[in-house]
């Protein structure tokens, strides 16, 4: 066999085989990034022969974003201010002139931070009443899920509640005399923590749902009678009018503590001069012909107003 045979034959294995190996890796690693910092996309080949032309792609359907020709085994490709809206697959490809060769899908997951959230009560509002059943609600208006909240009264921590899918928490507790103050939440997801304004909740008492009701009060009419001493006090009650003997008419009179002052006598006037007798019982009598007072007879006898009910 001839010599330049044998060269040929080893020849056409020997030369530089085209890029049979594309990567897309990112920084930082892990295909993470928080929204506002920049992502570097990185594409590699497995070997180079003269320049490598470098492409990138964002989603499935390959929307292109950038172009490098470069004599490099690497080229990057950078996203300088990464918004929520950018989280997607990206992949590259690198064509040594014998055609593309892309790389596999890899997926962007951009985090954002936890906005300050908005603390509200329950159907109660700011105004609740002792014993109630109280809710809060915190919610971040946005923030990358998971987000965990934790329920401050004052300083001191009621409780905590997370959202495993985003949005807001719930955390519910009796109200009692030792809450009246000022209330606040915090979120959190891993990328800092925001707290909310400070919100008072207005206490009230419960009003008894059985009342003691006052005993009825017992009302007196005030009966009218002519040339009684002073009209403005309560009068007393006459009853068993009898005709004990001649023109005299004599009245048993039932009086009670209620109707005049304790410290107050009754006084009765006959013929100029007047006697006192004491308020709690009274028995008098008067001329019915000439409405002249005379003379209680007290040995008639008296009988006492609580006796006689």
């Amino acid at each position: 066999m001839p010599p330049w045979f044998l060269l040929l034959i080893c020849a056409l294995p020997c030369e530089p085989a085209g890029i049979s190996d594309v990567s897309l890796k990112t920084r930082p690693p892990g295909g993470w990034v928080m929204e506002g910092n920049k992502l570097v996309l990185i594409c590699s080949v497995d070997r180079v022969n003269g320049n490598i032309t470098y492409l990138w792609y964002r989603g499935a359907l390959g929307f292109h974003l950038e172009t490098k020709t470069q004599p490099a085994l690497t080229a990057e490709f950078e996203i300088s201010e990464m918004k929520q809206s950018d989280a997607d697959q990206y992949y590259c490809a690198a064509n040594d002139g014998q055609g593309p060769v892309p790389s596999e899908l890899v997926s962007i997951h951009v985090r954002v931070p936890v906005s300050r959230p908005v603390l509200t009560f329950g159907d109660s509002g700011t105004q609740a009443v002792l014993g109630d059943l109280v809710e809060l609600h915190c919610k971040a208006p946005r923030g990358s899920p998971p987000i965990f909240y934790q329920f401050y009264h004052e300083s001191t921590i009621l409780g905590n509640s997370s959202a495993p899918s985003g949005g807001g928490a719930s955390f519910n507790f009796s109200l009692t005399a030792e809450h009246s103050g000022n209330f606040s939440c915090e979120a959190s997801n891993g990328e800092g923590a925001q707290r909310s304004e400070v919100v008072a909740l207005n206490l009230t008492g419960r009003q008894s749902e059985d009342p003691l009701r006052s005993p009825p009060q017992t009302v007196l009419q005030e009966p009218t009678y002519p040339n009684l001493p002073d009209p403005r006090q309560p009068e007393p009650l006459y009853e068993n009018v009898n005709v004990v003997s001649g023109d005299d008419v004599y009245s048993l009179v039932y009086h009670t503590q209620q109707v005049l002052e304790p410290a107050a006598a009754q006084h009765v006037r006959t013929h100029g001069a007047s006697e006192t007798y004491p308020p709690s019982s009274l028995l008098w009598s008067f001329q019915v012909s000439s409405g002249i007072y005379s003379k209680p007879r007290i040995n008639i006898g008296y009988m006492d107003y609580e006796d006689t009910m």
